[in-house]
């Protein structure tokens, strides 16, 4: 039982005091989302500051989505920036709020915005629809509204940030099959390999780069704009053996999808590229998927015809077997291992001859 003194102090106990401010917050809330109907700017800013690192702010504002989408066309200073920064806040990390800033409208004026000469404002609107991008539901509807073409426009002519999200976004938009070809038609494999050449090998970026060109390369389209590019396919070796567990999956996934397509056109020219050390060691410490892709696109890779039917994901070991069975004699176990070690010394001469490619990019 509470003392006479502790009742008669005034002092509201901790639960009380929570209890009597929550109405008073969500009476401040909504005073803040009326304050955005009326135009204020400093009231988006508001919205942004609160919604920056709080998912619950991004709920209880949730009704801001709709006048922050007006706002993005309003004409007053600053109006469309802080307009813009406030509802990339709310959709961050929030499916719900995601998909309704797209109904509300805002792309028109996010691909406004992609066009801008304001190397800021563009900036933003990518980082926007890179984060409306990862929504399931908003995926068509950003993919119908005209965004690809403007994307690989930023990718080509943007700041750093920007070609970094636009690359991104991008990608996410590729998980959309009927997309490859709408990506393909802007040309995006010369911009796409100068964001790679200049980014870290086991950065994000250069993961999403990979991870897009693995799909593009089902297409004829893009295995003749990657070649015709200039170290472009030594920029996907060099992730293939520095870049992340993730990008590197990709990178021997691109490999491999060029080599399939036509094994006769593109064998040497991926071995001239000194493949082979970063697929020996993707056989052992890669994922299991890079692990299996090396192992085939190995396969691939040796002296003897290629039979499809036969291709299996088998050991290092096993493959080497297999092409020292084609030769007369018992000890086949030896001679697999002897073929093992000229390969190693062959893969260690392809190094070399990289390296000095490298330094000529330099």
């Amino acid at each position: 039982m509470e003392s006479p003194e502790a009742c008669s102090s005034g002092e509201a106990s901790p639960v009380a005091a929570a209890a009597a401010e929550r109405p008073s917050e969500a009476a401040a809330l909504r005073a803040l989302v009326d304050r955005v109907r009326a135009g204020e700017v400093d009231a988006a800013r508001e919205v942004r500051r609160l919604t920056r690192a709080s998912a619950r702010h991004r709920r209880k504002l949730a009704a801001a989505v709709d006048p922050l989408v007006a706002m993005l066309r309003a004409p007053a200073p600053g109006a469309g920036e802080a307009a813009l920064l406030a509802l990339l806040n709310l959709a961050v990390r929030d499916e719900r709020n995601k998909t309704k800033i797209v109904d509300a409208g805002a792309l028109e004026p996010l691909l406004g915005y992609l066009q801008s000469s304001d190397l800021n404002l563009q900036e933003y609107a990518t980082a926007a629809l890179l984060t409306l991008s990862a929504s399931s539901t908003n995926k068509p509807i950003i993919s119908a509204s005209g965004a690809i073409p403007l994307l690989v426009k930023v990718l080509k002519e943007g700041n750093p940030q920007a070609k970094n999200d636009a690359v991104m976004a991008l990608y996410n938009l590729s998980t959309i099959t009927d997309n490859l070809q709408a990506i393909l038609a802007v040309q995006p494999i010369p911009p796409l390999i100068e964001l790679l050449k200049g980014s870290k090998r086991s950065s994000k970026t250069a993961d999403k780069c990979c991870a897009l060109l693995e799909s593009l390369l089902a297409f004829d389209q893009c295995r003749v704009a990657l070649t015709s590019e200039e170290g472009g396919v030594l920029t996907i070796v060099e992730v293939l053996e520095e870049g992340s567990l993730q990008g590197r999956e990709h990178a021997v996934g691109a490999l491999l999808t060029m080599c399939e397509s036509d094994r006769s056109k593109y064998r040497d020219l991926i071995l001239n590229e000194g493949v082979i050390p970063g697929l020996l060691e993707l056989t052992v410490h890669g994922t299991p998927k890079s692990r299996m892709k090396a192992h085939v696109l190995l396969d691939l890779l040796r002296n003897s015809p290629y039979s499809r039917s036969r291709l299996q994901p088998d050991t290092l070991e096993n493959i080497v077997t297999n092409i020292a069975s084609q030769i007369d004699g018992e000890d086949r176990g030896g001679k697999a291992k002897k073929m093992l070690a000229e390969m190693v010394k062959v893969s260690m001469e392809q190094s070399l001859r990289h390296l000095q490619r490298r330094a000529s990019f330099a």
